[in-house]
This record gives structure tokens, C-alpha cells and sequence, in this order.
């Protein structure tokens, strides 16, 4: 059974790093997981993968998980493949979907996460889970081979949802971004997710996690409630 985590960021309001996170990520991974592959590659942009890998890995041995970043690793595959949990950080979700086509591991991340092995990811590592990364809030500073993702969940998210405009802002909410991209893609379904809470993929369900609801934003406009909580089928989006 899938089990997947989807976290809308790493931080909620002015909390610590994954502070708010530990009953989430337990969610996913007690009792399923010792050990887990971090894999940093959409940061290591401003910063290497090493400070990546050194900001995350004290909030999981907090938790009481090890972590190791696949970056020490020669082949990323192998070590796709030997991991029990992998953990994908926030950053740039195109960048983080070229490096992941660059190391081979797009498919084989999806063979082994509908085999059911437990799955972390925030911001960037939630959008890739998904069928594509288009509903990414990111800049396209390099161009992927595809904007294929991984597509183990069958509808988009959006992370980091805000709702309006910030006072003196001209450009478009949130919502009219979404409104525009289900005007093109009127059979495709998508979850925002505000700070602070995530998706707990379960099978061919969700709850969802966290102190807010999620939205719903269908074609034509609609948007519906997803409360905290709450489960819905997968299909169902």
C-alpha cells in the first residue's frame, strides 16, 4: 500500500525547521522506517548538498530516524533501490525533476513507491509525486526533459497557497494561476495546500493533515473544502 507524504513546506508561520512536522512525518514512516535517503537535488543551487543535508538531518534523528543524503552515493540508483524511506526536500521543482531524470531515478521511484515504500517530500518534493510539476509555484530555470513527474498521485497540488493578493501587488492571486491552468486542463484535478499541512497518501486515499483545510479547485471556477482531517478517495479529485 502507498504511503506518501505530502508536506506543503518545510516551515509553518515563524516555527522552526520541520518543527511542526514530527507527527506528520511519524505518519509515514513509525514503525515502517529506520533509515532514510535524503535526496537534496532541489536545493544545492546557493548552498551545497552537504548544508542540505546538514539543516534536515537533525530534525529525523529528532524524530528518531537516521538519514543520508544520496548525494554520497556513487550510484543513485542502487541507492534508490536498497533505501527503506526516501525524503525529498523542498526548492526548485525543476531542477529537482532534471537531476532526478539525470540520475535514472524517476522510474524507479515510481516502481517503488507503488510497491509501498514510504515517501517524505515538501514544497518541490510533493509537486513531483505528482502526474507533472506544473503546478509548481517555481521559476523554470533549467528545462527538464519532460515535466513529467513521478505520478504516483493522480491529481496536481499546488504547495505554499496563500489566498488573494498581498496589498499592492497587480499580478495574479493564487487562485486565478489555478483558474487558468484547469481553463487549459479542464480533466485534470488539483489540491491546494496551505503552510503547514500535507497530504497522507494512504492506498487509494488521503487524509489530510495539519491546522488547515485543503482546497479543491476544480474547472469552471469551483472550489471546495477539504478539511483538516478528513479522508477523500484519490479518484475522487
Amino acid at each position: 500500500m502507498k504511503q506518501i507524504l505530502m508536506m506543503s513546506s518545510s516551515r509553518k508561520g515563524v516555527s522552526g525547521y520541520l518543527e511542526h512536522a514530527e507527527d506528520q512525518v511519524h505518519a509515514v514512516l513509525k514503525g515502517r522506517a529506520k533509515r532514510v535517503l535524503f535526496v537534496p537535488y532541489a536545493g544545492g543551487i546557493t548552498f551545497s548538498f552537504d548544508e542540505y543535508e546538514s539543516r534536515v538531518k537533525p530534525s529525523f534523528e529528532r524524530f528518531g530516524y537516521e538519514l543520508t543524503s544520496i548525494h554520497h552515493h556513487k550510484d543513485a540508483r542502487a541507492a534508490v533501490e536498497q533505501a527503506e524511506a526516501v525524503v525529498v526536500g523542498g526548492g526548485n521543482t525543476f531542477v529537482l525533476l532534471d537531476r532526478m531524470y539525470n540520475a535514472g531515478i524517476v522510474g524507479l521511484l515510481r516502481e517503488r513507491l507503488n510497491a509501498g515504500m514510504p515517501y517524505v517530500g515538501w514544497s518541490a518534493g510533493a509537486n513531483v509525486v505528482c502526474p507533472t510539476i506544473r503546478t509548481t509555484n517555481d521559476m523554470p530555470i533549467v528545462e527538464p526533459p519532460t515535466l513529467k513527474a513521478i505520478g504516483v498521485v493522480p491529481f496536481q497540488v499546488n504547495p505554499h497557497f496563500i489566498s488573494g493578493k498581498p496589498s499592492g501587488h497587480n499580478g495574479e492571486s493564487r487562485e486565478e494561476r489555478l483558474a487558468e491552468y484547469l481553463a487549459i486542463n479542464p480533466d485534470e484535478g488539483v489540491v491546494a495546500i496551505p503552510e503547514g499541512v500535507a497530504l497522507h497518501v494512504h492506498g487509494d486515499s488521503a487524509t489530510v493533515l495539519g491546522e488547515f483545510d485543503a482546497l479543491h479547485f476544480r474547472q469552471g471556477g469551483a472550489v471546495d473544502k477539504i478539511a483538516t482531517g478528513s479522508t477523500f478517495a484519490l479518484a475522487s479529485i
